[in-house]
């Protein structure tokens, strides 16, 4: 990486980080969009996306795809390094990355939230070894057999349906009484033969010997644990942002905050996308933000 001085440098490929970076080409900012690993970040790795508008039923694949070549075609430089950590030296920022340190004007924090972890014995034990945070990377190997999908939201039920079509059975455990999906989400979950669900109650171990046999299931109000048998756990419970490499105003859980101009609490820094504390975490709303911000950005430099 050479040493200059950066209009504006976007951490993270995912659905906002790609929107920026598309954004900061039409607005003619020298800008940089750095990725850790892959560009498309976790939406890639959902099967079916049906509620993004105009472009129907689409793998998130396609999807970050398509991303990825407009911003492409717009001429977007892409390098792949990881943050390490964004420092405010008044007139500019430093970015330091595993390739080197970064001088910019603005930096856009775009780097999405990684699976939240249940945090009970056996899970870190078995991780790849039955244990798993995604159902299109991973359900080919349980094909036939008999597994768990633990949690009730969008992701949990959405991945449930996708696993239904591969293995023998599926069981949705989730600590309340009724799941929190969209609805239409639900209707399809609730139409297949082979879900089955497991209410107010929560996974306390997952064991086994070389690969997951089981889980302990606690009801979570009358406290009896059963034991149920399982070939594989995966697990939907939520999200943690990526976000430890700055510091910046974050919630209790660690989601940055922005105003509405998707400024963060540093001045020059914004964030977009699932990184930061907002009530909804979708593509439309990644992009969205990412328009946002690259709009204050402009601002901010006039």
């Amino acid at each position: 990486m050479t040493e200059k001085l950066y209009d504006l440098i976007i951490i993270g490929g995912g659905p906002a980080g790609l929107t920026a970076a598309i954004y900061a080409q039409r607005a003619k900012l020298n800008c940089l969009l750095l990725e850790k690993v892959g560009l498309g970040g976790q939406i890639a790795l959902s099967d079916v996306i049906e509620n993004y508008p105009g472009v129907g039923s689409i793998s998130g694949a396609e999807l970050m795809a398509k991303f990825e070549e407009h911003a492409k075609n717009f001429g977007a430089q892409i390098e792949f390094a990881e943050v390490e950590k964004v420092e405010d030296k008044g007139a500019y920022k430093t970015v330091k990355t595993t390739n080197g340190e970064l001088k910019t004007k603005a930096v856009l924090i775009a780097t999405g939230a990684k699976p939240r972890k249940l945090g009970v014995p056996g899970e870190a034990v078995f991780a790849g070894k039955g244990v798993s945070y995604c159902a299109t990377c991973d359900g080919f190997f349980f094909r036939g057999k008999d597994v768990v999908v633990v949690g009730g939201g969008d992701t949990a039920v959405k991945e449930a349906v996708y696993l239904s079509k591969i293995v023998r059975q599926v069981t949705i455990i989730h600590r309340r009484n009724q799941l929190r999906a969209e609805k239409i989400i639900q209707e399809k979950a609730f139409a297949q033969p082979n879900i089955k669900f497991i209410w107010d109650s929560v996974v306390t171990e997952i064991y086994g010997q070389e690969k997951v046999a089981g889980v302990k299931v606690k009801n979570v109000k009358t406290n009896v644990v059963t034991d149920l048998k399982t070939d594989g756990v995966f697990i939907f419970i939520g999200i943690t942002p990526n976000a430890d490499f700055i510091d910046v105003a974050k919630d209790k859980n660690g989601f940055i905050i922005t105003d509405k101009f998707m400024a963060t609490s540093m001045p020059g820094v914004y964030a977009a996308g699932d990184v930061r504390d907002t009530p909804l975490r979708q593509v439309a709303t990644a992009v969205g933000d990412a328009a946002i911000a690259i709009n204050s950005i402009g601002t901010f430099f006039s």
